[in-house]
C-alpha cells in the first residue's frame, strides 16, 4: 500500500488517539466511551476524500486503543504511510532564496521529512527566519523570508499552527504593485518550528499564510 497520509493529518489521527486515551482515563459509562471512539475513527477516516477498504482498515484500530502505550504502536503503524516533505538541498533553497548571498541553510540530513508540512529555521545573526511551502495549487515550492523578532517572556497565538505558544513577529518587505514600491506584510509564527509542524492538523491557515504575505497591494 502506497503512502496516502500527510503529515497535518497524521498529527489529527494522533488528537483523535489521545482522545480515546484520555476517554478512558477519565469516563466509566461503556456508551460514553463506544461514542468517543466511533467519533474518532469517523473523524479520522472524513480526512480522506478516496479512502479505500485497505487504508480503512489501516485506521480502524482505533477504535480498540485502551491506553497509552496502545495508541503510540497504532502510530507507529500509520508512520510508514506518511508522505515525506518534498526533499530539497542546499543549492534548492539558494534558488529558492537568491537574492541572500550568504544563506545559512539547516543541517537537511536532520530533517525528518515525514513530520514537517513546511519547513523552516532561524538565523539568529541577520535576525531573519525562513521558511519554504510547497504551493499544492502552483506545484512547486515557495521560498519566503522576513526579519524575525521573538517575544520575549511571552506567548502568543501562531497563525500558522493555531496555538498558544512561543512566538516571534515575521515581517517580509513584499513588491508592491507600483514600481520601486514595497510593503511590509507579517504575523505571529511559532520560534521553535519543529514543534509548530507537530501541532499542524489543517494547512489551511498556513496556506492563508504564505498567500497573504505574497500578495500585491
Amino acid at each position: 500500500m502506497e503512502a496516502f497520509i500527510q503529515n497535518h493529518q497524521f498529527n489529527y489521527i494522533k488528537q483523535q488517539v489521545q482522545s480515546v486515551v484520555h476517554g478512558h482515563s477519565t469516563a466509566n459509562d461503556k456508551g460514553v466511551l463506544a461514542a468517543v471512539k466511533s467519533m474518532a475513527l469517523e473523524r479520522s477516516t472524513q480526512l480522506f476524500n478516496d479512502i479505500n477498504d485497505e487504508q480503512r482498515q489501516l485506521l480502524e484500530p482505533i477504535g480498540s486503543i485502551v491506553h497509552k502505550e496502545e495508541g503510540d504502536q497504532f502510530l507507529s503503524t500509520l508512520k510508514p504511510y506518511v508522505i515525506p516533505f518534498q526533499k530539497v538541498s542546499a543549492q534548492t533553497l539558494k534558488k529558492l532564496f537568491p537574492k541572500v548571498k550568504k544563506l545559512k541553510t539547516p543541517s537537511l540530513d536532520d530533517v525528518d521529512w515525514k513530520s514537517i508540512s513546511y519547513l523552516g529555521w532561524n538565523d539568529s545573526g541577520s535576525e531573519k527566519k525562513f521558511l519554504v511551502v510547497d504551493d499544492l495549487e502552483k506545484g512547486k515550492l515557495v521560498g519566503l523570508q522576513g526579519t524575525y523578532k521573538p517575544l520575549p517572556n511571552q506567548k502568543g497565538i501562531c497563525v500558522i499552527c493555531n496555538h498558544f505558544e512561543e512566538v516571534g513577529l515575521f515581517v517580509a518587505h513584499v513588491k508592491g504593485s507600483a514600481q520601486g514600491m514595497f510593503t511590509r506584510k507579517g504575523n505571529y509564527i511559532c520560534q521553535n518550528t519543529e514543534a509548530c509542524n507537530e501541532r499542524i492538523t489543517s494547512l489551511d491557515k498556513l496556506h492563508d499564510f504564505v498567500n497573504r504575505v505574497q500578495q500585491k497591494e
